[in-house]
């Protein structure tokens, strides 16, 4: 499954380097709480194939974005970028 990264988790002075927001197609809130414990990995682009990985950990908001923080930050060049969600069910019910 593909989603898409939004922006990264921040306030007004802070940001938070190692959480993003996704959009993973989903509707609402109740939708995007069934991907709570899925896998995300972010593939960069050139000859080097990096992959970083991360996990959803929670909803956010009411319009079906969700929460991912990653095993160490995304670059700047992954806003707006696809990721990869793994299919596997997760989270709680």
């Amino acid at each position: 499954m593909i989603g898409k990264v939004i922006q990264f988790r921040r306030g007004n002075r802070t940001v938070h380097e190692k959480h993003f927001i996704l959009d993973v197609g989903a509707k609402n809130r109740e939708e995007a709480q069934k991907f709570v414990g899925r896998e995300a990995v972010w593939t960069s682009p050139g000859k080097e194939k990096k992959k970083i990985v991360g996990k959803i950990s929670s909803p956010h908001g009411n319009k079906g974005l969700v929460r991912a923080i990653f095993e160490r930050g995304l670059p700047g060049q992954a806003l707006t970028t696809e990721i990869e969600i793994s299919e596997k069910t997760g989270g709680k019910k």
